[in-house]
């Protein structure tokens, strides 16, 4: 069943103030960064270099006693930066609550938020030691850096399926005709997977959804509650199946282009901190500063606005891609268009959003050329 005018209405209007917000945030949120970076480094390293932590093991592997200040002045600059985002994260909650979107309570959320930003600090902890401590120590250090966080991302994707439960409860989904199903579709994409789990959304979200976690033997299929009590079994197989199309898609230009882009972003940082002791800038006069860690922020922010779109276009190429394997597997064309149409009333997904807004980096197609290039 296609959306109504009256769901669509509310579709637009769910949808309006999120519009508005992207446009600002192309243009506010780099002067905000260029701001922080002019005014906010020198007060912010001033203050952050009261903190004096005595460690002789930290010390011993740092190098000095100015760990704590490196650290300190880190979780300032990132803590500032969080805190003028609070009042969005509130109207972001407000919104989907108005909407209906939500189901989580105030208490939840405040728990939720609080997690993310334990994980933030603990980030930033880690990024502001490690780089800061290894570019003291070697001018080779963005090598070193490069491997350690190429791997991290290998472990990290492996990870993924286990993130989730930092939030939500999840299970295995029961034996039965769905998992049948499932599974029967898998083997003929021949995709191998770990589990398949049910994720307990449904206390927090009305959203439906359906996912890959995780690679070789890590690989789950996360499902949402939402997803099995709102679709049919014929839509689910059609959603795993978009995501089995996933799979199949070559991992190399991925494998190959990602460590390139870390270890040229780190190149950058260490010029950055030979041209700053030269120069002087924010009083820095040796390599390995973190006063620099406004310039690394910056630099990124420019980099991802040009980088996102470009990458956005290829995602969305390959979704579309997704799509049509999965009605190769299931020969059921008119269940992945159902899946699509249900998407659209349930997840207030905009079925035709601004172009500006697509080309902007948004990763999946619009709802219409999805359900036009199955229809084909």
């Amino acid at each position: 069943m296609e959306t109504t005018a009256s769901e669509l209405a509310q579709i637009k209007a769910y949808h309006a103030p999120h519009y508005t917000i992207a446009a600002v945030d192309l243009v506010v949120w780099p002067l905000l960064l260029i701001v922080g970076a002019r005014f906010l480094t020198r007060p912010l390293f001033s203050l952050a270099s009261r903190v004096r932590l005595k460690s002789r093991v930290l010390e011993r592997v740092w190098g000095d006693d100015s760990w704590a200040a490196t650290i300190a002045f880190a979780l300032l600059y990132f803590g500032v930066f969080a805190v003028l985002t609070i009042p969005l994260e509130l109207w972001s909650f407000s919104h989907e609550r108005e909407f209906g979107l939500t189901t989580e309570s105030n208490g939840s959320w405040l728990f939720d938020s609080l997690k993310a930003h334990t994980v933030l600090v603990v980030a930033v902890t880690a990024l502001a030691f490690g780089l800061f401590g290894v570019a003291r120590r070697t001018a080779k250090w963005w090598w070193l850096v490069g491997i350690a966080t190429s791997l991290v991302l290998v472990i990290s994707t492996a990870l993924d399926p286990y993130r989730s439960k930092l939030y939500v409860d999840q299970a295995p989904l029961r034996p039965g005709a769905l998992r049948t199903k499932l599974t029967d579709t898998l083997a003929r994409a021949q995709v191998e997977f770990g589990e398949i789990v049910v994720v307990n959304t449904s206390e927090k979200s009305v959203r439906v959804q359906a996912a890959f976690a995780g690679t070789g033997p890590t690989r789950t299929i996360l499902l949402t509650d939402t997803l099995l009590a709102s679709m049919s079994e014929s839509e689910i197989v059609a959603a795993v199946a978009h995501e089995a199309g996933h799979v199949s898609e070559s991992r190399w230009p991925g494998r190959i282009l990602t460590p390139l882009a870390v270890f040229a972003l780190l190149a950058f940082v260490e010029f950055l901190f030979r041209r700053s002791e030269r120069s002087g800038w924010f009083g820095i006069t040796k390599r390995g500063d973190v006063r620099v860690l406004p310039l690394v922020l910056l630099t990124f922010d420019l980099v991802m606005m040009v980088a996102t779109p470009v990458s956005a276009a290829f995602t969305r190429e390959r979704e579309l891609a997704a799509d049509r394997l999965a009605v190769e597997l299931t020969h059921d064309p008119a269940s992945l268009v159902s899946l699509f149409e249900k998407l659209t009333r349930i997840n207030k997904e905009d079925p035709d959003p601004p172009r500006w807004y697509v080309l902007s980096g948004v990763t999946h197609p619009t709802v219409r050329e999805r359900v036009a290039a199955i229809r084909k």
